[in-house]
Protein backbone atom coordinates (compact mmCIF):
# COMPACT_ATOMS: atom_id res chain seq x y z
CA UNK A 1 0.00 0.00 0.00
CA UNK A 2 2.44 2.55 1.13
CA UNK A 3 4.49 2.01 -2.19
CA UNK A 4 1.45 2.73 -4.14
CA UNK A 5 0.81 5.76 -2.72
CA UNK A 6 4.72 6.54 -3.01
CA UNK A 7 4.67 5.76 -6.68
CA UNK A 8 1.26 8.04 -7.05
CA UNK A 9 3.16 11.04 -5.57
CA UNK A 10 5.71 10.52 -7.47
CA UNK A 11 3.52 10.79 -10.96
CA UNK A 12 1.61 13.88 -9.40
CA UNK A 13 5.47 15.44 -8.94
CA UNK A 14 6.42 14.07 -12.71
CA UNK A 15 3.06 15.62 -14.23
CA UNK A 16 3.17 18.96 -11.92
CA UNK A 17 7.21 19.42 -13.24
CA UNK A 18 6.18 18.80 -16.83
CA UNK A 19 3.04 21.05 -17.04
CA UNK A 20 2.97 23.61 -19.77
CA UNK A 21 3.72 27.20 -18.96
CA UNK A 22 0.51 29.62 -19.33
CA UNK A 23 1.87 32.61 -20.43
CA UNK A 24 -0.79 36.00 -19.89
CA UNK A 25 -0.82 37.03 -23.39
CA UNK A 26 -2.96 39.85 -24.60
CA UNK A 27 -4.06 40.45 -28.15
CA UNK A 28 -2.86 43.91 -30.04
CA UNK A 29 -5.55 46.41 -30.56
CA UNK A 30 -6.15 46.47 -34.17
CA UNK A 31 -5.91 50.75 -34.56
CA UNK A 32 -4.11 52.53 -31.94
CA UNK A 33 -6.39 54.41 -29.24
CA UNK A 34 -6.51 57.75 -29.44
CA UNK A 35 -5.49 60.24 -26.77
CA UNK A 36 -8.60 61.60 -25.66
CA UNK A 37 -10.70 58.05 -25.60
CA UNK A 38 -10.24 56.45 -22.85
CA UNK A 39 -9.85 52.87 -22.35
CA UNK A 40 -12.85 51.25 -20.66
CA UNK A 41 -13.61 47.36 -20.01
CA UNK A 42 -13.54 45.04 -23.14
CA UNK A 43 -16.90 44.44 -23.09
CA UNK A 44 -19.31 46.09 -25.37
CA UNK A 45 -22.69 47.62 -23.01
CA UNK A 46 -25.26 49.09 -25.86
CA UNK A 47 -26.33 52.61 -24.20
CA UNK A 48 -30.20 54.40 -24.83
CA UNK A 49 -29.45 58.45 -25.26
CA UNK A 50 -32.02 59.95 -27.57
CA UNK A 51 -30.09 63.45 -27.78
CA UNK A 52 -27.05 63.64 -29.47
CA UNK A 53 -24.42 66.68 -29.56
CA UNK A 54 -23.44 68.24 -32.91
CA UNK A 55 -25.94 66.01 -34.72
CA UNK A 56 -28.92 67.23 -36.36
CA UNK A 57 -31.20 64.51 -35.28
CA UNK A 58 -34.55 66.92 -35.12
CA UNK A 59 -35.15 67.58 -38.66
CA UNK A 60 -34.89 63.82 -39.41
CA UNK A 61 -37.95 62.19 -40.11
CA UNK A 62 -39.22 60.14 -36.79
CA UNK A 63 -38.85 56.81 -38.10
CA UNK A 64 -35.27 57.74 -39.64
CA UNK A 65 -34.64 59.64 -36.38
CA UNK A 66 -35.38 56.37 -34.43
CA UNK A 67 -33.22 54.08 -36.61
CA UNK A 68 -30.32 56.61 -36.66
CA UNK A 69 -30.43 57.09 -32.56
CA UNK A 70 -30.96 52.86 -32.83
CA UNK A 71 -28.11 52.34 -34.78
CA UNK A 72 -25.71 54.81 -32.99
CA UNK A 73 -26.32 53.39 -29.46
CA UNK A 74 -25.85 49.26 -30.71
CA UNK A 75 -23.11 49.96 -32.72
CA UNK A 76 -19.72 49.80 -30.90
CA UNK A 77 -17.12 52.86 -31.31
CA UNK A 78 -13.75 51.32 -33.25
CA UNK A 79 -11.88 53.94 -31.01
CA UNK A 80 -11.40 51.24 -28.38
CA UNK A 81 -13.57 52.81 -25.60
CA UNK A 82 -15.85 49.95 -25.44
CA UNK A 83 -18.60 51.70 -25.53
CA UNK A 84 -21.64 53.06 -28.45
CA UNK A 85 -20.89 55.64 -30.72
CA UNK A 86 -23.69 57.85 -29.28
CA UNK A 87 -22.19 56.95 -25.64
CA UNK A 88 -18.56 58.25 -27.17
CA UNK A 89 -19.77 61.23 -28.74
CA UNK A 90 -22.09 61.89 -25.76
CA UNK A 91 -18.63 61.23 -23.53
CA UNK A 92 -15.99 62.08 -25.41
CA UNK A 93 -17.09 64.88 -27.31
CA UNK A 94 -13.06 65.69 -29.64
CA UNK A 95 -13.12 61.46 -30.44
CA UNK A 96 -12.90 61.81 -34.17
CA UNK A 97 -13.54 58.51 -34.86
CA UNK A 98 -17.46 58.30 -33.28
CA UNK A 99 -18.20 61.68 -35.31
CA UNK A 100 -16.93 60.09 -38.65
CA UNK A 101 -19.22 57.13 -38.07
CA UNK A 102 -22.23 59.08 -36.96
CA UNK A 103 -22.32 61.41 -39.89
CA UNK A 104 -21.51 57.87 -42.06
CA UNK A 105 -24.82 56.36 -40.85
CA UNK A 106 -26.75 59.66 -40.80
CA UNK A 107 -25.95 59.65 -44.57
CA UNK A 108 -26.86 55.73 -45.08
CA UNK A 109 -29.90 56.52 -43.21
CA UNK A 110 -30.98 59.28 -45.40
CA UNK A 111 -29.98 57.95 -48.38
CA UNK A 112 -31.99 54.71 -47.72
CA UNK A 113 -35.04 56.22 -46.49
CA UNK A 114 -35.22 59.40 -48.57
CA UNK A 115 -38.13 59.24 -51.39
CA UNK A 116 -37.68 57.92 -54.71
Amino acid sequence: MASVVVTMALLAALVWAFRPRVFDFAPAPLQSVPKGCPRGSQEFVPSNLTALPDLALDELPPKVKNRVLLRLNMEPCTCGCARSIAACLASDPPCEIAKELAKKILAEEKETNSPP
